[in-house]
């Protein structure tokens, strides 16, 4: 999800839940650790944990990219990178050609100017919170990476920070000095990676990291791809993972133009509202019904419902004024897409310490097979195809 650049309120959207049944948590494979007090915590995706920690900034999405194509090309019929960078991986089949899309990249900053003892002040590449980085990890992308810390003057120093620190007061201390860091090929316009490994919590189900968003949605799409070829779906499938979506949701505008879909769903994450019990980490996906710059589209969004509550998927209802996600550039692709997104609903997002729950993206491959089962032909027929 693309957030609007901080200052704005971030949390100030409404949303509602349209159904909390949770049915018990179905385990998917994978690696296990131990909490504080030494017991077992509940099994997390390794899938899920290689996305997770791969990195992948916007307009850097590589490494992320040949993960995913690792994982899906023996279940597409055709598959490729793009001009711009995204992953295309098509699934030949009858009409409606539906288009469903995540993004790989995520949020970091870039270096924009270095002072003499090596202090790197940087820009942000998305929107990220600049009190969440105080004490971050990071790495400096280069030939080796070059480790460092966000720190501030005053903190460094051992003084009293007497107010929160503003983007421009932050730095990144690697160790090096300006020349040495040069010598390693680091310069204005490097791009700096936030670093946090990837794990899950005591509490059964959930889990942490950074770049949840949106490797959730890019793992959910993997999982789609995979079951899904064990399913008799007529319609044809295009799985598009896209670049550049935290800076402007660009990825998914190319892509659409060329894949040319009859009708698009978007998977990706949402930030909670727990103070106003909406939006809620273990309740199910959140469906879009609006946000800060698109609408999703209530036929599909209606069809997407009615299904959930015949198979009994919680599903909740998002109603967000911040953020918005690849479904507004591809609803304007061409003559136009019917289009709407399922998000998860994720504590701490666009930090290193976001949090989800493994129900929820359960949940979600869940009710994507069934609509993909079921496609709303009548929305397309409504809006024109």
């Amino acid at each position: 999800m693309i957030l609007e650049q901080f200052g704005k309120p971030l949390f100030s959207d409404l949303g509602i839940i349209l159904m909390a049944k949770k049915p018990a948590l179905k385990k998917l494979t994978s690696f296990a650790g131990k909490d504080g007090t030494g017991k077992e915590r509940t099994t997390c995706p390794v899938l899920l944990r290689t996305l997770v920690e791969s990195f992948g900034i916007s307009g850097s999405e590589e490494s992320v990219r040949n993960v995913i194509e690792k994982e899906i090309k023996k279940y597409a019929d055709e598959i490729y990178t793009d001009k711009m960078g995204n992953l295309i991986a098509k699934v030949k089949g009858a009409k409606p050609k539906v288009m469903l899309a995540s993004h790989m990249d995520e949020v970091g900053v870039v270096a924009k100017s270095i002072g003499p003892t090596g202090r790197i002040y940087f820009y942000t590449v998305g929107g990220i919170d600049p009190a969440s980085l105080i004490g971050q990890r990071v790495h400096v992308v280069g030939k080796p990476h070059i480790r460092g810390v966000v720190t501030t003057a005053e903190i460094n120093d051992g003084v009293p920070v007497s107010s929160v620190p503003k983007l421009e007061n932050l730095f990144v201390d690697t160790g090096y000095d300006k020349a040495q860091l040069k010598k390693h090929g680091i310069d204005v316009g490097a791009f700096i990676a936030l670093e946090q490994e990837f794990g899950c919590l005591a509490n059964a189900g959930y889990l942490y990291g950074k770049a949840l968003d949106d490797r959730i949605g890019c793992y959910i799409l993997i999982e789609v791809i995979k079951r899904a070829s064990k399913m008799k779906i007529k319609e044809e499938m295009n799985f598009v993972f896209t670049v550049q979506e935290e800076i402007g949701l660009y990825g998914a505008k190319t892509s659409a133009y060329q894949v040319a879909p009859d009708w698009a769903l978007v998977v990706d994450v949402t930030s909670t509202y727990e103070e106003g019990s909406a939006r809620l980490v273990g309740h199910g996906p959140a469906l879009t019904i609006i946000d800060s710059a698109a609408i999703g589209n209530k036929c599909i969004n209606d069809h997407i419902i009615n299904i959930a509550r015949k198979k009994e998927v919680p599903l909740q209802m998002d109603v967000s004024d911040t953020g918005t996600t690849d479904a507004l550039s591809i609803s304007l692709s061409r003559e136009g897409v019917p289009s709407t997104a399922l998000s998860i609903a994720v504590k701490n997002l666009h930090t290193t310490v976001s949090i989800a729950h493994l129900e929820d993206i359960e949940n979600c491959v869940k009710l994507i097979l069934e609509i993909l089962k079921n496609p709303p032909t009548k929305c397309i027929r409504k809006n024109g195809k």
